[in-house]
């Protein structure tokens, strides 16, 4: 029935039933009766949630110098406790989708925060490497449980297309992190010594935790039954939908790149380009804020086009700057503004990628947005350990790890992207 005719049926109906017209419900407002939360409070915490990963791994990588020599590390030992917090992070992720799906968002997570701030004290305490890698692993199969269980939630209370912009909005607030942490990590370095960073992180553990006992309510519907079985089994069933794991492929190539320019660019800018450690904070801060402004300009875009198609535009402008990155290391250019640039604009992409490949992925999965978010950054945390462990295993004292390892990133991220949001490939799943 075309759209006029139907208005007139429904105000004649309404007239004669002496009813009131209903309202159209307007895309990203709660639906009359819909009695689920939603609002600025909500999101801020969601938000504060989502960046604890950024701010437990920026905060204290200004205070790695320091703490090798008070823990007498050898050479090389602390970046183990990197590698620790990818690892416990992809792997808690696994455990507290399939989880919160049960038993509820909430328990969870006040679980998985109460574990992240005890973790933080024990790093805080370390008087050996061994234990402050064990305390980093700890603090990430904690702190996993924020990541996961907060994309769960924009899954239950919005659909695709408002999820993709209050997922823009996450980064608004979790894109600050890169910004503020480490010059905080090194203030605190700088009049205290590395432990008080540890201590902060603690107390932002703690006030997460207390934070979602009073103000998150429960948003899970617990449909979600079953043992270890079926947990498994619903694992497999997402993995056989091959467009799901086609975008968190592409969104976790992407951000992996991300990742390995974190890990390397300090040796890069400054050790080999002669950045002082300021005007490296100035780049770095840069992208952080390109990463930000893409992710609210995406907001826009998303009047007009699905996070589908945003996101195969986006890929193309990522490839591009991969393989201008890789240009620039390859033919030994030695002006760090250059390679900055390509920087800015590979980051800068993140902050659409990130979010419609989230929203994009989760899209089909309402029963099971725990478990299907869950999968969907252990993947992306796998793959950034694998880039950072690559990025930081191949030294030879230019930057050729750093571009190689981005250039890789950025074509499978083009190519996995691609497919998954091509009509015509097996990617699309009926």
């Amino acid at each position: 029935m075309p759209q006029s005719r139907r208005s007139i049926v429904i105000r004649v109906s309404s007239a004669i039933l002496d009813r009131p017209v209903p309202t159209p419900p307007v895309p990203g407002q709660p639906v009359p009766g819909d009695t689920r939360p939603r609002g600025a409070p909500l999101l801020l915490l969601l938000g504060i949630l989502t960046a604890i990963a950024s701010l437990s791994i920026d905060m204290y990588l200004p205070a790695l110098p320091a703490i090798a020599v008070d823990l007498r590390a050898a050479p090389g030992l602390l970046e183990a406790t990197l590698a620790a917090f990818f690892a416990g992070f992809a792997l808690g992720q696994l455990a507290y989708g399939p989880l919160s799906d049960r038993i509820g968002r909430r328990p969870p997570l006040i679980g998985g925060l109460a574990l992240y701030t005890v973790a933080s004290v024990v790093c805080a305490l370390a008087t050996t490497p061994g234990i402050l890698i064990a305390g980093r692993a700890l603090q990430a199969l904690g702190g996993a449980a924020a990541l996961v269980i907060a994309r769960a939630i924009v899954r239950d209370l919005y659909d695709a297309q408002d999820a993709a912009r209050v997922f823009s909005r996450l980064i608004l607030i979790m894109g600050l992190a890169p910004v503020l942490a480490p010059s905080l990590g090194s203030l605190l370095l700088v009049r205290f010594s590395w432990r008080a960073v540890f201590w902060l992180l603690a107390l932002f553990g703690a006030a997460c935790m207390v934070a979602t006992i009073r103000r998150l309510p429960e948003t899970s519907p617990r449909t979600a039954t079953g043992g270890l079985i079926t947990v498994a089994g619903g694992y497999l069933r997402i993995f056989r939908d091959l467009r799901f794991v086609g975008l968190a492929l592409g969104g976790g190539f992407a951000a992996a790149g991300m990742f390995a320019y974190i890990a390397a660019s300090p040796f890069v800018f400054i050790e080999q380009l002669g950045l002082s450690p300021r005007a490296f904070a100035i780049v770095f801060g840069c992208n952080a804020f390109a990463l930000i402004g893409n992710s609210q300009l995406n907001r826009f875009r998303l009047r007009r086009s699905t996070p589908a198609q945003i996101l195969g535009r986006q890929l193309y402008v990522t490839a591009g700057a991969a393989i201008a990155i890789a240009a620039l290391a390859w033919t030994g250019v030695t002006s760090w503004l250059l390679l900055a640039a390509g920087l800015f604009v590979y980051v800068g992409t993140i902050g659409a990628v990130g979010p419609n490949t989230t929203a994009a992925a989760l899209a089909r999965y309402s029963k099971d947005a725990g478990s299907a978010s869950a999968l969907l950054g252990s993947l992306q945390f796998a793959l950034a350990a694998v880039a950072g462990i690559a990025v930081g295993t191949w030294h030879d004292g230019t930057a050729r790890p750093l571009g190689t390892v981005v250039l890789v990133c950025g074509l499978a991220a083009w190519i996995c992207g691609t497919l998954a949001t091509s009509a015509e490939t097996p990617f699309r799943r009926s």
